[in-house]
């Protein structure tokens, strides 16, 4: 579902609306339904959740004041202090901040509906209109509520413990939620806000403020997303997003970014020098992990964007059985020890299997659940899709599911378009034996590519022998009795490359027929140094293949920046890491830019943009053939199918 457009929340319109937020936190009316009042009498008193159904003292309604617990909460706190504890204060801050916000979405709302019109004409509406009224209110609530809490884990989030599993036992669950109006809906939330916030069991420290504040408007958006199948007049929400300027907070629909971003997936520990052979995959994995770690928490921005050498979206492909799950496990396995060192928090965050739902529209619901958490500018993500072909398969292949193209209208445009948000601390990384499989939109997002090959030569294959029989000369020494080689030491070619220059094989011309003849077709016209070669070559490439576009001239561009940016980082700084990774934005990228000009030295720019077009197009020719040999090899097979069966029916 794509997006029509996006409006922006300009900060002078919130200030226009800070008051009536104000207003809310000092006094608010609710009174209780019977159910939230019965909710709980078999405990003893002390019970949190008595304790809220007891909440009014006996009498209907009940005025309570949330800036007067929270004066409350800091003589409780800190009984010496003149100035409100900074927790608090953040806190008080922040849920004024979401009061307003959602204050704002919910005039957006009105006017966007229609329920502006409604409501000056409510007393001449017929019963179909007073329906739509309502039904609008409902609407307007929610989106209200969802909104006000979504700002709130946006601006307390990040300064909440980690492990918020002890808040989320004592948190009893918010008793009732009401929809009828948007005063309706923010009082009834404040008022069990605040009844909470006043219960000693809750709050015993500053921090637990906003522990509780996070755990309270998490499970405010968990009902909120929970009603939200039986709203109506839902399109102005799910059609447009609203992003507030000069920052980073956006609302996309009912999208909530904080879903499921907790928790790192669990992975095998596996080190580079296992893997056997694939020595353009490690090599390609480890610059991969050094320039994640390049990228600045303060600045939110990563360096090697600035030089060309990031890639936010990559693909490894080759034969079964060469090694994809391990080399997945292996960069996981680096960058979260380095990260571990570093201090730097980290995101471990496969696609999961269960991805494509048989709900219609499910699928893209799922989908934007598990790229929302790519957006967090506060850790460094690592997010694999293993078998891509099974979730991002061609789009225009017979018996491709609807789910299959939700899940790739998510993914093109949360890697391109106006949601995509790369700050330099997340990669995607697509692995596949099938790339020709893969969509070519997909494909074409691609920024970074190489072979997983496995083992390829004898020293590989005596290696992975090795890693094999070594467990067993472990546990029984002296039961392998074999020869070892007599020049080669164990493991020796297994370690990783310094440069690309090392792996590659100079390629002078391409290997592909059709791309070979073009090529010489362009020679005779233009000189390989001119930079007309390369556009008279692209727009000859075209005619064979018309799917080349101006996406994959960028493409090649960004290869070529790769390979300008492919040298080491220094060793100390690893061991030290004041020396680079703890220095200033402007720092690193000076010290990465004199790496870069002294890694120039032995190279020659027309050598390896030839290098890496010829690669490239090769590449473009062998997945566009291998997709139709497939194509015809399956019409083939039909064909042979229905003659044998034709013969046998004949014959029967």
């Amino acid at each position: 579902m794509e997006h029509n457009s996006t409006f922006p929340i300009k900060q002078n319109e919130l200030d226009m609306l800070r008051d009536e937020a104000t207003s809310y936190l000092k006094s608010v009316q609710w009174e209780q339904s019977q159910r939230a009042k019965n909710l709980d009498n078999k405990d003893k008193d002390e019970s949190i959740l008595l304790y809220l159904s007891r909440a009014n003292n006996g009498s209907n309604v009940t005025v309570t004041s949330v800036s007067k617990t929270v004066l409350a909460l800091k003589k409780r706190l800190l009984p010496e202090s003149v100035a409100i504890p900074l927790y608090l204060n953040q806190t008080l801050f922040a849920v004024q901040e979401g009061l307003t916000m959602g204050i704002w979405i919910k005039d957006s709302y009105y006017d966007a509906s229609g329920l502006s019109s409604l409501s000056e004409n409510k007393s001449a509406l017929d019963r179909a209109g007073k329906r739509e009224y309502e039904s609008k209110m409902h609407t307007a609530t929610a989106f209200m509520l969802f909104a006000t809490a979504y700002k709130i884990l946006h601006d307390l989030k990040p300064y909440a413990s980690d492990d918020l599993s002890v808040m989320k036992q004592k948190f009893a669950g918010i008793p009732e939620v009401s929809l009828l109006s948007p005063l309706k809906g923010i009082s009834c939330q404040l008022f069990y806000y605040d009844k909470y916030l006043g219960h000693p069991e809750i709050i015993k420290s500053d921090k637990d403020v906003i522990d509780f504040t996070v755990v309270y408007f998490e499970s405010l958006i968990d009902e909120i997303q929970l009603r939200k199948s039986s709203l109506e007049y839902t399109e102005t929400i799910v059609d447009r997003a609203y992003k507030l300027e000069n920052s980073d907070f956006a609302i996309d629909g009912w999208n909530n970014a904080f879903q499921g971003t907790a928790k790192s997936v669990e992975f095998n520990k596996i080190k580079f020098e296992e893997i056997v052979g694939n020595r353009h995959a490690k090599h390609f994995a480890r610059r991969l992990t050094e320039r994640m770690l390049s990228y600045d928490f303060e600045a939110q921005k990563n360096p090697f964007q600035e030089l060309g050498g990031f890639m936010p979206v990559f693909m490894g492909y080759g034969i079964p059985g060469t090694g994809k799950s391990m080399l997945i496990a292996a960069i996981a396995t680096r960058l979260k020890e380095h990260c571990d060192n570093l201090d730097i928090p980290f995101l471990f965050h496969p696609m999961p299997d269960t991805l494509i739902s048989t709900f219609q529209g499910g699928s893209a619901e799922k989908m934007v659940e598990w790229m929302k958490p790519l957006q967090d500018p506060t850790r460094l993500i690592f997010a694999p899709i293993d078998d891509a072909e099974n979730n991002l398969q061609e789009r225009t292949a017979q018996g491709v599911s609807a789910g299959v193209k939700e899940v790739i209208g998510v993914f093109l445009r949360y890697t391109e378009g106006a949601y995509a948000v790369n700050y330099g601390n997340s990669s995607i990384g697509l692995f596949t034996n099938l790339p020709e499989m893969l969509d070519k939109a997909v494909i074409s997002r691609v920024q970074g590519r190489f072979k997983i090959d496995g083992a390829r030569s004898e020293h590989d294959f005596l290696d992975q022998d090795f890693l094999w029989w070594r467990k067993l000369q472990d546990t029984m020494p002296g039961f392998i009795n074999m020869d070892d080689p007599e020049v080669y030491q164990y493991l020796a070619d297994q370690g990783l490359a310094r440069s690309m220059g090392e792996i590659l094989k100079i390629v002078e011309k391409p290997t592909e027929e059709r791309v070979l003849k073009t090529y010489e077709k362009v020679e005779k016209m233009h000189k390989e140094d001119d930079h007309m070669f390369y556009a008279t070559l692209y727009k000859e490439i075209q005619h064979i293949f018309p799917f080349f576009s101006s996406r994959d001239v960028r493409n090649i561009q960004s290869a070529i920046s790769l390979r300008l940016t492919d040298f080491d980082l220094e060793e100390d700084w690893f061991e030290n890491p004041d020396k680079y990774f703890k220095k200033d934005y402007q720092t690193k990228l000076d010290m990465l830019q004199e790496l870069m000009k002294a890694n120039m030295k032995g190279l020659n720019f027309s050598d390896i943009r030839r290098q890496e077009v010829i690669r490239y197009l090769d590449n473009v020719a062998t997945i566009a053939d291998t997709d139709f040999k497939r194509k015809v090899d399956e019409r083939i097979n039909q064909l042979n199918i229905e003659a044998e069966a034709r013969d046998k029916f004949g014959n029967g």
